[in-house]
């Protein structure tokens, strides 16, 4: 029997996740098709195999704060095709490296024009708090239950043998970021026979009192017009599927975690068999201010709550070209998880859901005597858009509209 106290947690929960998307619904937002440049493959090269030395990290940082970035030179056609480059693991241990060239891409325009709002394009920016990855009061939601746990969007959501998260973006296609695999220098333990974990009840449900929902709350709070079951200690398990390959950009290895390489903090794996579960689209990511709300979502697994799956959704701050700042609370386990945005898709008629970023982790960065610390997140830019897709669809027709 569930204790009366923790009956106004939960109506609170339905206030706080049902408000902010009715405060937001008008105008509605939309996603903006745009021309997306070609990035193809040129030349494929074998490299050493990778010795596989160290640990893989599930927090990374950078000393280069929003305003760093900012300032940044801006990189030159030649510069993009270095830090496109990728480099490519196999299951049997063989590495390869490809050269890419990129087509219909001014380096010198704005990254998403289709989404252009006519300023600066700097987001609001976000209160400083001072509290290591837990931003005052923990927002977090773990998510239990049949009901909303195997269904979408919650089901794209995945565990990576190296500790961190993923999400589903193909039929056996899993995003996730850089350093969950490689460390700057080198492919971490475990990164030859990653696995891939899909969260699969262990046992029966127990039964609680449900608290029913409204009826478009799957509109809201990311679930479905089911009823909802407090989160209790039932026994999870995952069911694994090895990755085939796994792809990383150059522009985090040569980057080596640090400045510009964290632009860079994204991989592809391409598992050994299809998942058959329902994934999520890419989308390019917008800047923040058309976002509904201002909010971005995503879930992943916290290391702090261990076997759960973990739901939060914040306002973004800041941003730059390649990153975006915010407040999610989050802990190490959950990096590499995709945050998406739901907005209307006009040309279908349709409310749709679109990873526009992964989710990087914790920064610290000292400035002028005071720290600021930030959750960051890697932006899905248009080039960054066709080089994913290209991995994704294996061709360049189909990853012409983002």
């Amino acid at each position: 029997m569930r204790s009366k106290a923790a009956l106004p947690r939960f109506a609170s929960l339905l206030c706080l996740l049902f408000l902010p998307s009715v405060l937001s619904s008008s105008p509605r937002r939309q996603w903006v098709l745009q021309r997306i440049p070609v990035v193809l493959p040129q030349q494929t090269e074998a490299r050493p195999t990778p010795q596989f030395l160290n640990e893989a990290r599930l927090d990374v940082a950078s000393p280069c704060d929003p305003e760093c970035h900012k300032t940044a030179p801006r990189p030159s056609y030649w510069d993009l095709r270095s830090l496109l480059a990728y480099e490519t693991l196999d299951s049997n241990g063989q590495l390869t490296e490809t050269a890419i060239g990129i087509y219909g891409y001014n380096p010198y325009s704005n990254t998403s024009p289709a989404y252009s709002s006519g300023s600066s394009g700097k987001a609001e920016r976000s209160h400083v708090r001072r509290k290591r990855q837990i931003f005052g009061h923990d927002g977090r939601f773990s998510i239990a239950g049949q009901n909303f746990l195997l269904k979408y969007p919650f089901s794209v959501a995945v565990k990576l043998s190296t500790g961190c998260s993923g999400t589903l973006v193909g039929d056996r296609h899993v995003l996730t970021a850089a350093h969950c695999v490689h460390d700057g220098k080198n492919y971490v333990k475990g990164a030859q026979r990653l696995r891939v974990g899909f969260l699969k009840p262990k046992q029966r449900d127990v039964q609680h009192s449900p608290i029913y929902l409204p009826s478009n709350f799957t509109n809201h709070v990311e679930g479905g017009p089911e009823q909802y079951s407090p989160p209790a200690n039932d026994k999870m398990k995952f069911q694994w599927i090895r990755a085939k390959r796994t792809h990383v950009p150059k522009g985090w290895i040569k980057g080596n975690a640090n400045d510009i390489g964290m632009d860079y903090d994204y991989a592809l794996l391409e598992l050994k068999k299809p998942h058959k579960r329902r994934h999520m689209k890419l989308g390019v990511s917008p800047p923040a201010q058309r976002l509904p709300g201002h909010r971005v979502h995503f879930s992943g697994f916290d290391n702090d709550r261990p076997g759960q799956l973990v739901y939060r959704f914040c306002r973004a701050g800041e941003e730059t070209s390649d990153l975006l700042y915010q407040h999610c609370d989050a802990q190490p386990g959950a990096s590499g998880s995709g945050v998406y945005a739901r907005m209307w898709d006009g040309r279908r008629r349709r409310w749709e859901r679109k990873v526009i970023g992964v989710f990087s982790g914790h920064q610290w960065v000292e400035k002028k005597g005071t720290s600021q610390e930030f959750n960051v997140a890697v932006r899905i830019t248009p080039l960054k858009y066709a080089q994913i897709c290209y991995w994704i669809k294996g061709n360049f027709v189909d990853c012409r509209e983002g």
